[in-house]
């Protein structure tokens, strides 16, 4: 079987980047807007807003490189997941788990795109997310 997502697209909002609360691990989220390769009945191009995940060393990266309007190149694994919001009700999300995204762009007004690229790259040599147990409790969200 086979779950691998590629997205093209740009970022909505600076990516928000927490820990978990049993370990530290960092863990960061943004939105992606991608643009459909077709026009509506109108002929307007639509745009789908994805949720995207990532975690450890490339959650940093994330956070630290990627700003809102930054274009990014995300792949990674669909993920659906339930929890209960606040008032109880159980909800489903679906989010994209990435295992690399590369920086499409040179951050503006800053010498920061060789750091970028090289701790990109580190993050290939990292542990896989599936090696991590991660309990319920350390989800932040």
């Amino acid at each position: 079987m086979l779950n691998q997502v590629v997205l093209i697209g740009r970022l909505t909002d600076d990516p928000e980047l927490r820990y978990t609360a049993g370990s530290g691990v960092p863990v960061a989220s943004f939105r992606l807007a991608v643009n459909r390769p077709f026009t509506n009945q109108q002929g307007e191009r639509e745009t789908d807003f994805i949720d995207i995940v990532t975690w450890r060393k490339l959650a940093e990266n994330c956070a630290n490189y990627l700003k809102k309007g930054s274009m990014a190149a995300v792949s990674g694994r669909l993920q659906v997941r339930s929890y209960d919001d606040r008032q109880g009700v159980r909800r489903k999300v679906a989010e994209i788990v990435a295992d690399n995204v590369q920086f499409l762009e040179r951050p503006r007004g800053s010498n920061q795109e060789s750091q970028a690229v090289e701790d990109n790259q580190a993050v290939e040599d990292n542990q896989a997310v599936d090696d991590i147990e991660i309990s319920g409790d350390d989800v932040p969200f």
